[in-house]
């Protein structure tokens, strides 16, 4: 998808207005304020600028958040599968990743019994995506309510909040872990952008809203580190903001119907499970039944990373194996992709398993 015609239209007219120089650190109060009336909008919560500061990618958000909160020796906890970035993000804020491994039974979430295991006194922070990369799987309020119930009881424990996948969400609405959980609104650190929604991934432009004191922090460091992102892409944001999101809606009905095809194909597989993820553009099915088999020449597939490396040597199909998200029996397929090459690769996918024994 291409970013909406009104969005690259805003940039363009800042571009041809002169808007070619540093912004606050923070963001424009522009953005800020039509953030806040986003967040306001479309999840019923309220912040104020003060407590916003925009950033080059919700990616930075992220990293910059554990800056702030992590002191060496502290534990972060980390679902798996998880985002690959996330257990290096805590490393390079001197923490401790905690990873938890969630179940393909469970649809890949994390329980409450298992985040109370996970507890300990060194615990600073949970990071918690939904919907999540790699496996697409979304939160209820019933679950998000469980986890907040355990959290209530860890106050030192704050909550990494990435919701950037939150409008492409198939099976109902959204549901931050602050619609379900309130009290917890100074512990919680939400981040968003708008690069998945909005088809806006090479602008680089994502946002933090946490309490006064946690923005300050990260603003203390974004200062030093990047200073504000790009004027051109701020002024893309807010329109992005304030504009229509009938493309938006465009771009979900395309996504889902992307997903309903590869969970029914996958799922037609032998030896392949494949839940239905509720949101982003991800499947992540279970190949653990290929796991030990034998490739023509006799060698064998001794992980996924072998799988995939034989898939893409011999089939030109590229996945991302889940070792690399702390799941070593599923693989990652992303479906921003055309029907077509989806069809394509389906095919190639089923012939390569054909091939092992």
């Amino acid at each position: 998808f291409k970013t909406p015609k009104h969005i690259c239209d805003a940039a363009i007219k800042a571009i041809e207005d002169g808007f070619h120089g540093y912004t606050m650190n923070p963001g424009t109060p522009e953005l800020r304020e039509a953030i806040c009336a986003k967040l306001k909008r479309d999840n019923n919560l309220d912040y104020d600028p003060s407590q916003i500061i925009c950033s080059n990618g919700a990616k930075q958000s992220v990293g910059f958040s554990l800056l702030a909160l992590v002191n060496p020796g502290d534990e972060v906890i980390i679902p798996a599968p998880y985002w690959v970035s996330y257990p290096e993000m805590t490393r390079l804020a001197e923490g401790e990743s905690v990873t938890i491994r969630t179940s393909f039974e469970n649809n890949f979430k994390l329980t409450p019994e298992q985040l109370e295991e996970a507890i300990t006194d060194k615990t600073i922070a949970l990071i918690l995506c939904s919907p999540s990369n790699p496996t697409g799987a979304q939160y209820t309020a019933k679950e998000l309510e469980g986890l907040a119930e355990v959290l209530r009881k860890h106050p030192q424990v704050y909550v990494v909040s990435d919701e950037i996948y939150e409008y492409i969400v198939f099976d109902g609405d959204h549901v931050s872990i602050l619609n379900v959980a309130p009290d917890l609104k100074d512990r919680v650190l939400l981040i968003n952008g708008f690069s998945k929604g909005f088809a806006m991934t090479g602008w680089r432009l994502g946002y933090l809203a946490a309490s006064n004191e946690i923005v300050s922090a990260v603003s203390k460091i974004q200062s030093q580190e990047t200073s504000a992102p790009s004027s051109i892409s701020q002024k893309a944001g807010e329109a992005a903001y304030n504009g229509s999101l009938d493309e938006v809606e465009t771009m979900r009905a395309e996504f889902k119907k992307r997903r309903d095809y590869l969970v029914d194909t996958l799922n037609s597989f032998e030896g392949v499970s494949c839940f239905s993820p509720g949101g982003a553009f991800y499947v992540f099915p279970d190949i653990s039944h290929y796991i030990g088999s034998k490739k023509p020449d006799g060698s064998t597939i001794g992980s996924s990373t072998d799988l995939c490396l034989y898939l893409l040597d011999e089939f030109g199909l590229a996945l991302v194996p889940g070792d690399a998200f702390g799941e070593p029996n599923g693989v990652r397929l992303s479906y921003a992709a055309s029907m077509e090459d989806l069809e394509e690769a389906m095919s190639r996918f089923e012939k390569g398993l054909d091939s092992l024994s």
